[in-house]
């Protein structure tokens, strides 16, 4: 099969030809029909998420119909639909997992980053951590669920009712969350890169109150903020333009180093958390709630071979919403 392969971190990733995987008992064998792309993959492949596996194929938002199961496997068919996130496995034993939250088990697994992912004609996964595709979604449009609804789902699931809502960093995360906050009847303030006028304009077409650079203060205060942005200078940013009460959540695997700030603006019973990954609960949940609101995504299309180019716009701004490979 043919596949885009990482060699080592921080270079350009190869069109190569490589064997075509073969399941063990607890895994489905997915031809992958589209892989999304996201800020996480661009860690991976910048080395900011350290010990990938190596040669290791990318991609972690992946849609495609089953080909084969694995002895184990009764839950999925030869011929369904699926898609595969960022958690890939965990050990099912210890304390998190025994209790709902195998997104903090120390063994957990990553797609396409301890395990090869979805940029290749075929990859194979846990069906215990694969969900089935909702009605109503092509593959392409069902690709950014998988990563990008998923972590702003959770992220969202941190900020309780908070009314007034401010987004920081406006990419494929935060248009899908921003659908299903306004049907939640949230006010949304979304920050982006400072005089980056077209994810501006989109997040105003998708229904924002107030759009504008980080460096400008939105006409509300906050009740709660999220932070997409990889960027660790936004926390204490975020903080001042939260209320007494409010919550930040820190939703991406990694930023930046938070700069030293002043107690004052943490004080007045302010929390400050992270998301990490996302349950398996979270997918059943979200995967469910898509459908109703309804999130339609907006996607740029690229073949398997224009990866790194696909990566690269990524990580220049040169779309809105989402990308995703079509193998």
């Amino acid at each position: 099969m043919h596949a885009m392969l990482m060699e080592k971190p921080q270079q350009q990733l190869k069109y190569v030809e490589v064997a075509k995987p073969t399941p063990n008992p607890n895994q489905i064998l997915i031809k992958v029909s589209v892989c999304g792309i996201c800020r996480t993959d661009l860690h991976v492949l910048d080395g900011e998420l350290k010990n990938p596996k190596l040669p290791l194929i990318p991609g972690h938002q992946i849609v495609g119909t089953i080909e084969k199961l694995g002895d184990a496997v009764k839950e999925f068919s030869v011929g369904q639909r699926v898609g595969v996130p960022w958690l890939g496995g965990s050990c099912n034993v210890c304390h998190f997992c025994l209790t709902g939250r195998e997104n903090l088990c120390d063994q957990a697994l990553y797609t396409g980053y301890q395990i090869d992912g979805g940029l290749a004609e075929y990859c194979v996964a846990d069906y215990r951590f694969c969900f089935p595709i909702p009605a109503g979604y092509s593959d392409q449009q069902a690709a950014p669920l998988f990563c990008a609804g998923l972590i702003g789902y959770r992220a969202l699931l941190k900020i309780g009712n908070s009314k007034h809502v401010g987004i920081y960093g406006f990419g494929s995360a935060a248009h899908i969350l921003i659908q299903v906050m306004q049907k939640q009847g949230r006010k949304i303030y979304a920050y982006t890169t400072p005089g980056d006028s077209k994810a501006q304009t989109f997040a105003m077409q998708l229904g924002a109150t107030w759009s504008g650079g980080s460096d400008q203060t939105a006409p509300h205060q906050l009740d709660a903020a999220i932070i997409f942005a990889p960027v660790g200078d936004l926390v204490p940013t975020a903080l001042r333009n939260t209320i007494k009460g409010g919550t930040v959540v820190c939703a991406g695997i990694h930023m930046s180093d938070i700069p030293s700030f002043p107690y004052e603006i943490l004080w007045g019973e302010r929390t400050l958390c992270s998301v990490a990954n996302l349950t398996r609960k979270d997918g059943e949940e979200f995967l469910s709630l898509a459908p109703q609101i309804p999130v339609k995504t907006e996607v740029h299309t690229y073949t398997l071979s224009k990866a790194n180019e696909a990566l690269d716009d990524l990580r220049h701004g040169h779309f809105t919403g989402s990308a995703v490979i079509l193998m």
